[in-house]
């Protein structure tokens, strides 16, 4: 069963947001001071002891789609060491989304752990047939992040961290043939946050999924995005 699917509007930014590492942890730096903040504040499954807040921002432009995360967080850990390896078992935000709106046709599933590492698969179907994005296109990927690579032991405080991507339409189109976005365009899309192997458990999504078991891999259940 599935929920009333999210609808938002992704912002045409003016400039490329300002890779300097140290201004990383600004949310509201330029241009993102201009971009709504979604909340990922959806609990699948059980509710965990600690729900961390978490907050997306969406962004494109003409050669890219931007996306960034930020966690008020505890319990966190990083030990994916290798593009590819699973990251969700680790303090991890995820972006699935579709390049339109006809989900039959398949969808990206990009999973960032809170050190930068990340998973990234084209699927025709959920769970069916997974298709990992070679490591050339993976080096397209400008991933920025606010947390040392490795997280371990576990940081059980409070902590706060960030991570912000540039994911070019280049990559994309060998998997998946679409034009780059014009100004009315929808794609569909969904934005989580876990952590399956931390020592707090948790599943939390923007578009709700109504599931007995955390899943996110459901295509139907992702809201909608419109390029303005």
């Amino acid at each position: 069963m599935v929920h009333q699917l999210q609808h938002t509007e992704i912002a045409r930014l003016a400039s490329p947001p300002d890779a300097v590492l140290e201004d990383l942890s600004n949310w509201n730096r330029p241009p993102w001071d201009q971009v709504k903040a979604l909340l990922i504040d959806d609990v699948m499954g059980d509710r965990p002891e600690f729900t961390p807040s978490t907050s997306a921002k969406l962004g494109w432009d003409d050669s890219a789609i931007y996306v960034m995360f930020r966690v008020e967080d505890r319990f966190v850990r990083a030990v994916a060491r290798q593009h590819q390896d699973c990251v969700c078992a680790d303090s991890c935000v995820e972006f699935f989304f579709c390049p339109g709106e006809d989900i039959s046709k398949g969808y990206f599933n990009l999973e960032i752990n809170c050190g930068g590492t990340m998973l990234f698969h084209f699927q025709k179907e959920a769970r069916k047939g997974a298709q990992p994005l070679p490591p050339p296109s993976l080096d397209g990927i400008q991933i920025n992040r606010t947390l040392p690579a490795i997280v371990e032991p576990e940081i059980t405080e409070p902590v706060d961290w960030t991570i912000e991507c540039r994911l070019p339409f280049e990559i994309l189109q060998p998997h998946f043939s679409f034009t780059p976005p014009r100004p009315g365009d929808t794609w569909r899309a969904n934005l989580y946050k876990c952590g399956d192997a931390t020592s707090n458990p948790h599943w939390l999504t923007w578009s709700p999924i109504d599931l007995p078991q955390p899943d996110f891999h459901v295509p139907e259940a992702f809201g909608s995005i419109t390029f303005t």
